[in-house]
């Protein structure tokens, strides 16, 4: 009798545990499509902003500059791509056409093109050059349009938003996939001194038609939200949910403040893209050679990005000879070295990690020595945890609160004064519903 009693007792709370378990792994609220999950896996990639600025010192082109002023002498996109590919960075962005207009393919919708510059007699083609670069080095590749364009004459007429969509057409359709979409917010005047009102409906779903599984990035998406500023830098609480509702594109986003922490109930899964240069500025100029960042600082804006639960997008651009200069090639290797140093050795590797329905705790054999963990969501079921602390100590009885934090999403770095210990918790203070972690990651940074 008390062997039957026993097995059904024990098939009890297997089928309890199991039923938990179920009930956990269902989504909760707004959920990440699979897209935007490979995306939040990429974390980090290049941003190259590229064109006639390039040469003429700019920021913001006018739209009006000659054609002949692009004619970079030893562009090589094999080296841009290796350089990326060298840096840890998985995939570049090209500013395909920037405010001004001029485009780096041969459009057939714009006359202010590679095709009218004398840069390889105009049989030249950016797009179609960094594409092969990058398959061959095996990274990704996306693309900015910007919407303003500073030299076509039907800039702010209603066909203009058909040259728009055709001209996304040619680059959805022309140069093999791509991963992401960047469209930038701004919207001024153009030759004809009118300015434009985007359909960003029908660009969206013309995007979409083209190229079914690109994410693409705005002030509020669709898919990818701007974080409010330019310094590569995300809130310690990020919520990857937006309310858009009354917003639209390029006319007025939410504040900076809620683009960088996202909503609490955000009735949408938009990622956090955090936008920063290796520079002052986004165009390469010669006198700005000594303000390229270090490795170090680099590696502590990817902690305040990456480390924040959002993706982070480095411009480093390529200089007058269409090269990346050395100044950031360093810079960029220093970066990896550094970012390869600091995670090398999981101190939890080895560590006895018991899920508890609140979190987690670590049991290691010997103490270990370190200042930083790694926390991850199961992003697939929706971003739950609220707050959370972490405890220390040589065991369950000692153990002393060394952190406690907010959000976590699809990663968290924390850091904290270099601790020596055997016993960690990671406790769950609040949350929407049942906690979804990954095993957590110790390191020992020097920074």
């Amino acid at each position: 009798m008390k062997k039957y009693i026993f097995l059904f007792v024990t098939t009890f709370i297997f089928i309890f545990a199991t039923k938990n378990t179920l009930e956990a792994q269902e989504k909760f609220g707004p959920t990440p499509t699979k897209q935007q999950l490979a995306w939040h896996e990429k974390e980090f990639y290049l941003f190259m902003h590229f064109g006639p600025n390039t040469f003429t010192d700019l920021e913001w082109g006018k739209g009006s500059e000659d054609p002949n002023v692009f004619n970079p002498t030893q562009l090589d996109c094999n080296q841009w791509a290796r350089i990326a590919k060298a840096s840890g960075a998985k995939g570049i962005i090209i500013t395909a056409k920037h405010h001004d207009g001029f485009s780096l393919w041969p459009s057939k919708f714009s006359k202010h093109t590679v095709r009218e510059s004398k840069w390889m007699d105009g049989k030249g083609d950016v797009i179609k050059m960094l594409s092969e670069a990058c398959k061959k080095a095996g990274i990704e590749m996306g693309v900015y349009i910007s919407p303003w364009d500073r030299n076509h004459p039907k800039y702010g007429t209603a066909e203009y938003n058909d040259i728009y969509i055709q001209t996304m057409k040619e680059l959805l359709t022309g140069y093999g996939n791509f991963f992401e979409l960047w469209w930038d917010g701004a919207n001024g005047e153009g030759p004809n001194g009118k300015k434009q009102v985007y359909d960003f409906t029908r660009f969206k779903d013309s995007a979409m038609s083209y190229q079914p599984n690109i994410v693409i990035f705005s002030d509020i998406g669709p898919h990818i939200r701007w974080v409010g500023n330019e310094n590569g830098l995300i809130n310690e609480t990020n919520w990857n949910l937006l309310d858009t509702a009354g917003f639209k594109r390029g006319e007025g986003a939410p504040t900076g403040d809620t683009l960088n922490r996202g909503n609490f109930n955000g009735k949408n899964w938009i990622g956090a893209e955090a936008d920063v240069s290796i520079r002052k500025g986004w165009f390469y100029h010669a006198e700005e050679d000594a303000t390229v960042k270090s490795g170090s600082t680099l590696f502590n804006l990817y902690l305040k990005s990456v480390g924040h639960g959002g993706n982070m997008i480095l411009n480093v651009p390529p200089n007058r000879k269409g090269l990346i200069a050395p100044e950031d090639s360093a810079a960029l290797m220093d970066f990896r070295k550094i970012r390869n140093q600091a995670f090398s050795i999981d101190l939890f590797k080895y560590a006895s990690i018991i899920e508890t329905d609140k979190g987690m705790k670590i049991h290691s054999k010997q103490p270990v020595k370190l200042n930083t963990i790694q926390l991850k969501e199961k992003i697939q079921f929706g971003q739950r945890v609220i707050s959370f602390e972490v405890k220390a100590g040589s065991n369950a009885i000692d153990a002393v609160k060394i952190f406690e934090g907010t959000t976590i999403g699809h990663k968290r770095i924390i850091q904290f004064p270099v601790i020596t210990a055997n016993y960690f918790e990671i406790n769950i203070l609040s949350t929407k519903a049942s906690p979804l972690l990954l095993p957590a990651a110790g390191f020992l940074i020097k920074n």
